[in-house]
Formats: C-alpha cells, structure tokens, sequence
C-alpha cells in the first residue's frame, strides 16, 4: 500500500505564509559582476538568471550545485540542469560557468569563489539567485562566506500562494531554512539576521505539527 502524505490544513498554511514573510529578500539591483544562481530543484531559479543576463545586470552566470537533499535522486548535477535551461533561454556558453559540486548554500558560495578565482574573474558585486524563500539566508550566508562581496539577493517572481510544487515538501523545506538562520549563524557558517518572534513562533508551531523533516537535530 503506497504510503500518503498527509494533507496540509489551512492553519499549517497560514502559519507557514509568516515564515515565507521573513524568508522572502528582494534587493534593488544594479549592475554587478556576477549572477550565481544557488541550484535546487526549481528550475525557474535558472529562467530568473537568465533573464538578469538578459537585461544586462552581469555579464557572466555560474550556476552552482551538485545534488542536495531534494535533488539526490537526479542523473545531472543541478548545475549542469539548471544550465541547460539557461541556454535554452538564450545565456551562451561563453557567459556561463558550472560548479557542479555544491551540496549545500555554503558550498554553493565557497565552490563557485573557488572557480571564479580560478578563471581570474574579480568579483566586487554579485547578485544571488534563489528559490524566493531562500533569499535571506543565501544572502546571509554570502555575506559570511565571501564578505569582500557587495551582494543583493533576486528571486523568480512567484508569491506564497502561486508556489506550486508539492505543499509539504515546500512547508518542511522553509521550516528547516528558517531554524538554520539561527542555528548556522550560531555556528559561523552565517552572518546573524534576527528573526521577528511572530516568525520564530510560526516555525516553533510548525514544528509542532510535524513539519520537521529537514530541522537539525
């Protein structure tokens, strides 16, 4: 008998709308020297980058990541998929490069430093491309990992209620991303964003009913 995730009722959704309210980051944007678009399964990450390389925010794209929590399962690198479907959106090889061996948001920032470096790419302004509910802490995490950067943080134009892949999932992913704003910073890995106590109390709640595949034990 095939195992059925359970439904997620209308107070599970709204509290989780508060925990995308703070998750959410949205920069002004000027022009910098590098878009990294941070892999994950959502491939409308990579559609963004690619129309920021469209309107002339950078002239070159990395897209970073190898296989993750939710992608481990995947024959190509997310990397190497969310390449493809910059390509397919008109980005050339020469204004791409992939870092296919990221497994984590750190990684994804240390990884492509690494390869940027290594192709003499000088990056003081970079702009950070994630699923919209990564913003914050992709930010937080570069502002640690790689500081010497002036970064600003873009997403896929999708709101809370248009977010379409399986609810759940999509639930258990921000709780986890959203106790790791505290936990990572605490730890280094992050620079310190406070979270409002009406968000931590959403995700305490959350948590509480379950939500809690992805929170660090």
């Amino acid at each position: 008998m095939d195992f059925v995730q359970p439904s997620v009722d209308a107070h599970a959704r709204e509290l989780a709308r508060v925990v995308w309210d703070h998750l959410v980051q949205s920069d002004p944007l000027t022009r910098a020297d590098v878009i990294l678009a941070l892999g994950s399964h959502d491939t409308r990450v990579a559609v963004h980058a690619a129309r920021l390389w469209h309107e002339g925010r950078a002239p070159l794209v990395v897209m970073s990541g190898g296989r993750g929590k939710v992608t481990s399962d995947w024959t190509r690198t997310e990397a190497s998929v969310f390449g493809r479907v910059a390509r397919e959106h008109g980005v050339p090889d020469a204004a791409l490069l992939l870092e296919e061996t990221a497994t984590n948001t750190g990684e994804n920032i240390t990884a492509s430093r690494r390869l940027l470096a290594e192709r003499g790419v000088v990056v003081d302004r970079g702009i950070l491309v994630a699923k919209p509910y990564m913003t914050r802490r992709a930010l937080a995490t570069a502002r640690c990992q790689w500081p010497e950067v002036e970064w600003a943080a873009s997403a896929p134009e999708v709101g809370f209620d248009a977010f379409d892949e399986d609810e759940r999932q999509f639930i258990e992913l921000m709780v986890g991303d959203l106790q790791r704003m505290v936990v990572y910073a605490e730890r280094g890995f992050q620079v310190p964003m406070p979270v409002p106590d009406v968000a931590w109390a959403a995700y305490e709640q959350l948590v509480r009913l379950g939500y809690d595949r992805h929170v660090i034990r």
